[in-house]
């Protein structure tokens, strides 16, 4: 049976400085963002509209805030607020780990909202354009949540090929190695339908509609792997805080991709 590694979560330290690996995924995430940013820019639809590199590197800065501020915010608010009260200045040690995608989701459209303002771009345009660079960024944050040996998952069939042991988790059950499914599905495999979704025009919202969508579909799949961090009960039905999260976005997903396909097709094609 397989056993978690248990890597250092520290690459490198220099005096107080610490390179940590969770770290390091967010660096990756956000290097994947220029690059597919830079395809993304090239695709005929999207030249059309004119964005250019100066955009996306200017965009990148102000998604960087939406990911740690929303992120770290989700994860208190959403999550874990009695420990962070009772320990306040634990908010801001971002690099241990503990990021929601709930609240960074959040916290990104805040922030492109007013990348838009200032830029006098229209948001829906800014949505749909990010969209599909999303999920492999998405897909790093989880690898980083394995090494770190946290968001393990829940009990497996020992006969399961890939099930793990979790040393973390206090026990000696094998368990599903959730954040690597979450990284695979949620990240990858959204990935690639998005990204081959978007490579042709379609109308203004609906890529950004579709990621939402798609996102809270897998999410809610994907969950039923991970031990929750806390489950919710209604009219009978037992779903995890994950799950709970999911819903809004797969409801308003789903209205918005409805609604982006109803409206009237412009003369400049969105």
């Amino acid at each position: 049976m397989l056993i978690h590694p248990m890597p250092d979560p520290i690459i490198a330290s220099l005096g107080p400085l610490k390179l940590r690996w969770y770290g390091l995924m967010y660096v990756f995430a956000f290097a994947q963002f220029i690059l597919l940013g830079r395809l993304r820019i090239k695709q005929a639809h999207i030249a059309a509209k004119g964005w250019t590199k100066e955009d996306l590197d200017d965009m990148l800065f102000y998604g960087v805030l939406g990911v740690v501020i929303g992120g770290r915010l989700g994860e208190v608010f959403f999550y874990r607020p009695l420990e962070f009260l009772a320990h306040p200045l634990h908010i801001f040690a971002v690099w241990e780990g503990g990021m929601s995608f709930h609240g960074g989701f959040l916290g990104v459209m805040i922030g492109m909202a007013l990348w838009a303002r200032k830029r006098s771009r229209n948001l829906f345009d800014v949505y749909d354009f990010i969209a599909p660079l999303v999920p492999l960024g998405y897909a790093f944050g989880r690898i980083g949540n394995f090494i770190n040996g946290e968001l393990w998952g829940k009990v497996a069939d020992p006969s399961l090929p890939w099930a793990m042991i979790w040393p973390q988790s206090g026990d000696l059950l094998p368990r599903h190695p959730s954040p690597i499914y979450q990284a695979l599905v949620d990240g990858v495999l959204l990935f690639i339908v998005l990204w081959f979704y978007a490579r042709r025009a379609r109308p203004r919202l609906a890529v950004g509609a579709m990621f939402t969508m798609l996102y809270g579909c897998a999410r809610f799949f994907t969950e039923y792997f991970r031990t929750p961090d806390y489950e919710v009960s209604f009219a009978g039905i037992t779903i995890s805080s994950g799950q709970m999260l999911s819903i809004p976005m797969i409801v308003g997903g789903l209205i918005l991709l409805v609604w982006a396909y109803r409206q009237p097709v412009r003369a400049d094609g969105a």
